[in-house]
C-alpha cells in the first residue's frame, strides 16, 4: 500500500511538472494562438492584482505594529530664563549749532579780510570789511549838523527855563536835535553793517571770497566759522519709542571712521512727532575734548529700551503663523528614555526681537523642550525621536 500511495504522488508532480511547463509564457507564445495568449495575459493580471492587494494588506498591518517606522528626526532646546537687554540701534550725523557760513548784510566791494583759514577768533571779532560807499562821509556831515541842533536846542532849553522865548521854538530846537540825532544813530548801524564780526569764538575753517570781490547782502558766502566744543548727534526715532527714548537715557555713540566708541546720553528728546513720517527728533551730545570728531560724520546709537532679567528667549526660525495671524511653537511631551515623544503645538505671545531672538512673554513655561531642527515638519500629537538631544542641551 505504502509503495502504491509513492507511486502516485511520483505521478502526480511529473502531471503537474509537465502541466506547468506546458502552459509557460515560452509555450504559450510559441503556440502562436492568439485566444491562447490572451487567456494567459488575463490570468497573470488576475494574479498579480491578486498578490498586489495581498501586498498592501500586509505593509497596512505592519504599520499598524511597527510605531517607530517614518517617526520624524528632530532636534531640541529647553527653554530657560536668562537676561535679555533689546537695544534700539539708529544712525544719525555728528552736526553742531556753532557751525555757520557767514554772510554780508550790506552790497558793497569785500575791501579787507583780517583772517586766514584755521585762525581761531573770539565773539565780535573783526573778520572783514566791506566798503561803504561814501556813508563815513555822509556820517560825519550828519554828526556836525547833529552837533550844532544839539547847541540851538541846549540854548533854547536855557532860555526856557527863564522864561524867555516862545515854547514854540524850544519845542522845534528839540525836535531838530532829536531828528539829527536818530538820523546819525541810522546811519552808524548801516555802517556798522560793513564790519563783518564772528557771531561766536570758534576756527574759521574756510575763508569763501577773496578780497576785493562784490558782495551782495544775504547772499554772497564769506567764510565758514565752526566751534568743535558743542558736538551733538540729531537723530529721527520711530513713534513706537517715543517712551523709552527720553532725556537723560544712556547711549553708546559708534563712530566707524574713528574707530572710536563713546558713552553719553541724550540731552533732549522732542515732543513734536513728525506726520510725515511718525518719528521724533533727539538730540545725543557728544563729548570732543581731542577735537577730533567732526560734524556730518556718521555715528551708529545703540540706546538699551528694555531689559528683563528673567526673558524666555527663542530663535524666530522656530516659530510658524496660523491662518488667524497666532504664532505658534512645537514642544515634545511624553518622552521615553530611548528619545521618543510626542510633538505639540503650543500658540505663544511674542515680545521684543535682537537679531535672530525674540523674547516669549506668554504660554512658554520655563523647562519646556522645544522642537528646533524639524519645526516645520512635525504636526500637533505627531510621534517623534528626538536625536543629539545631550549636545544641543549643553549648546
Amino acid at each position: 500500500m505504502k509503495n502504491i500511495y509513492s507511486l502516485f504522488l511520483i505521478t502526480f508532480l511529473l502531471v503537474s511538472c509537465s502541466s506547468e511547463k506546458k502552459n509557460s509564457v515560452e509555450n504559450v507564445i510559441e503556440s502562436n494562438s492568439l485566444e491562447t495568449i490572451r487567456k494567459k495575459r488575463e490570468a497573470l493580471v488576475n494574479e498579480q492584482q491578486t498578490i498586489n492587494d495581498k501586498i498592501k494588506l500586509l505593509d497596512e498591518k505592519i504599520k499598524s505594529l511597527d510605531t517607530s517606522k517614518h517617526v520624524p528626526l528632530i532636534t531640541t532646546f529647553t527653554a530657560k530664563p536668562e537676561k535679555f537687554e533689546h537695544i534700539l540701534e539708529l544712525q544719525g550725523n555728528v552736526t553742531t549749532k556753532n557751525l555757520l557760513v557767514i554772510t554780508p548784510e550790506y552790497n558793497g566791494i569785500l575791501t579787507h579780510v583780517y583772517v586766514k583759514e584755521g585762525q581761531k577768533v573770539s565773539k565780535g571779532q573783526l573778520l572783514a570789511k566791506i566798503d561803504d560807499g561814501g556813508l563815513s562821509q555822509q556820517l560825519a556831515q550828519l554828526k556836525i549838523q547833529s552837533d550844532l541842533a544839539k547847541t540851538t536846542y541846549e540854548r533854547q532849553k536855557r532860555l526856557w527855563e527863564q522864561n524867555i522865548g516862545s515854547e514854540i521854538q524850544f519845542l522845534q530846537a528839540k525836535s531838530t536835535y532829536e531828528s539829527q540825532q536818530e538820523a546819525v544813530n541810522q546811519l552808524q548801524q548801516q555802517i556798522a553793517k560793513t564790519n563783518v564780526k564772528a557771531p561766536f569764538s570758534g576756527t574759521i575753517d574756510d575763508v569763501i571770497t577773496e578780497q576785493g570781490s562784490v558782495v551782495i547782502a544775504g547772499q554772497s558766502q564769506l567764510m565758514r566759522i565752526v566751534n568743535l566744543d558743542d558736538m551733538y548727534i540729531e537723530v529721527e526715532v520711530p513713534e513706537s519709542y517715543v517712551s523709552d527714548v527720553v532725556k537723560g537715557k544712556k547711549v553708546k555713540v559708534e563712530l566707524p571712521v574713528l574707530g572710536k566708541t563713546i558713552e553719553t546720553k541724550i540731552r533732549q528728546a522732542s515732543d513734536f512727532i513728525n506726520p510725515a513720517n511718525r518719528t521724533f527728533k533727539a538730540e545725543i551730545e557728544v563729548p570732543n575734548k581731542d577735537k577730533d570728531i567732526k560734524p556730518n560724520l556718521t555715528a551708529r546709537l545703540k540706546i538699551n529700551d528694555y531689559t528683563s532679567e528673567n526673558a524666555i528667549l527663542i530663535p524666530q526660525s522656530v516659530i510658524s503663523e496660523n491662518s488667524e495671524g497666532e504664532q505658534y511653537v512645537y514642544v515634545v511631551t511624553d518622552k521615553n528614555a530611548e528619545g521618543i515623544g510626542t510633538s505639540k503645538r503650543i500658540i505663544i505671545e511674542t515680545g521684543k526681537t535682537q537679531g535672530d531672538i525674540i523674547e516669549v512673554v506668554k504660554n512658554l513655561e520655563q523647562g519646556a523642550e522645544i522642537i528646533k531642527e524639524g519645526a516645520r515638519s512635525v504636526k500637533d500629537g505627531q510621534t517623534v525621536e528626538v536625536i543629539n538631544y545631550k549636545e544641543d542641551n549643553n549648546d
